[in-house]
């Protein structure tokens, strides 16, 4: 098996290319899965870019992605729920069998967290049928704490966890982001309990530098500038039996600004040295 066999490229790490650069740029450099997110498809257009990613013969390893629920005023949250049955229907247009969800933060001065957290659960129970009739796994992706009041409620893994297991495996899962879950002090107990559910269904990587750079959003790091041991993780979701892709994907506003193959370039580069 090739050394890249596993390998996926997360359209936001290359943010400055369009779909077809990136799938194009995939074929050549030998990387096998793609991982869009739903605002370049959808100015490429769905079903074209589906023919598109198709016919380059590449995976779509997960689209970005669903979630922000926990609003809790009715017409938004039915206009929530509505995007993410669309964003299903995507996936399952693209044969793509992952769904990534962002749960969503808490609204302006809203401090009900628990409330929050419980609209997710509420809206898990809702979403999960309809992703499991057409073929799409929702998986919970736990961030980091900091992003916990404008972003994601759910900042663990074993949180993530315990809102798929009311569900089948095949409905709803879990993602493990080394940028967000690196810290976590019992990561490998809830990594083993991940595989043991059935739940891993997607496994990212990017590293965590210090100090971040201004406007966190953009401050994951290229693999192996900072301080996640990414081989370390990857080996405890092999240990597992997950043999999916490992999908990078870096929020970085300097890796941004560079020319587009160099960075893939850089990314596969940095892929052998730091996760094969």
């Amino acid at each position: 098996m090739s050394e890249l066999a596993r390998l996926s490229i997360n359209s936001e790490t290359i943010k400055q290319w369009s779909l077809e650069e990136l799938v194009a740029g995939c074929v050549e450099a030998g990387v096998p899965g793609v991982a869009p997110w739903r605002e370049p498809v959808a100015a490429y257009g769905l079903q074209r870019a589906a023919r598109l990613i198709r016919d380059a013969g590449l995976a779509v390893t997960s689209l970005c992605r669903g979630g922000f629920y926990t609003v809790a005023e009715p017409t938004a949250r039915k206009a929530a729920l509505d995007d993410n049955r669309r964003a299903i229907d995507e996936a399952a247009e693209l044969n793509c069998p992952v769904l990534v969800l962002v749960s969503g933060g808490l609204g302006d001065q809203d401090r009900d967290l628990k409330g929050a957290r419980i609209r997710v659960a509420e809206a898990l129970a809702e979403l999960a049928p309809y992703a499991g009739e057409r073929g799409v796994t929702l998986a919970i992706e736990p961030l980091h704490p900091m992003f916990c009041s404008d972003r994601c409620v759910v900042s663990t893994l074993s949180q993530a966890i315990d809102l798929a297991l009311p569900f089948p495996a095949e409905q709803v899962g879990v993602v493990v982001d080394t940028y967000h879950c690196w810290w976590e002090p019992d990561l490998e107990a809830q990594i083993r309990r991940a595989g043991e559910t059935g739940r891993l269904a997607l496994f990212q990587v990017a590293d965590w530098i210090t100090p971040l750079p201004e406007g966190v959003l953009l401050g994951r790091g290229q693999l192996g500038d900072g301080h996640v041991p990414l081989r370390e993780i990857r080996r405890l979701v092999d240990a597992t039996g997950h043999d999916g892709p490992v999908e990078v994907e870096i929020f970085n506003a300097g890796m941004r600004a560079r020319d587009g193959a160099e960075v893939l370039a850089e990314v596969v580069q940095r892929y052998r040295d730091h996760l094969v």
